[in-house]
């Protein structure tokens, strides 16, 4: 039988209550209106939301992907749009904090961490556009 340790637990019930006391009250109007809430995406960096799996010594809280896929989850509960771009910016963060040198790291990573910084990415590939489940490697 699986079972959450105490802090895997309150990691959990932290996004849990972050989502339906910042996110689930106005997920529709912010899909509706294409409003992107810069001050809750701090608000949940604050939490250590904007480096879940990111080295703590340029300010992530060092967490496991297993801890972030169940923050992305009670997230996504309240807002799937959000949790969605709190995903790919960890992802951008991480990519950063792991082969970015140190200098790199120590510029960008504390940042991007408090996302007073927002990372993204693009997609484009000929044939599928920006539809990353169109791509093919043949």
């Amino acid at each position: 039988m699986f079972t959450l340790t105490d802090d895997e637990r309150a990691i959990s019930d932290t996004a849990r209550d972050f989502a339906a006391e910042h996110l689930a009250p106005h997920a529709v109007e912010w899909d509706q209106t294409k409003h992107f809430p810069v001050d809750v995406l701090r608000k949940a960096a604050s939490l250590g939301m904007g480096g879940i799996y990111i080295r703590e010594d340029v300010g992530g809280s060092e967490l496991t992907r297993v801890d972030a896929a169940r923050i992305f989850e009670q997230l996504a509960k309240g807002c799937p749009s959000i949790a969605a771009y709190i995903s790919i910016h960890n992802m951008v963060t991480w990519m950063i904090d792991r082969f970015g040198d140190d200098e790199q790291r120590h510029a960008w990573v504390p940042g991007l961490c408090s996302m007073d910084q927002l990372g993204s990415y693009c997609l484009t590939e000929p044939g599928a556009g920006s539809d990353a489940a169109a791509l093919s490697t043949k």
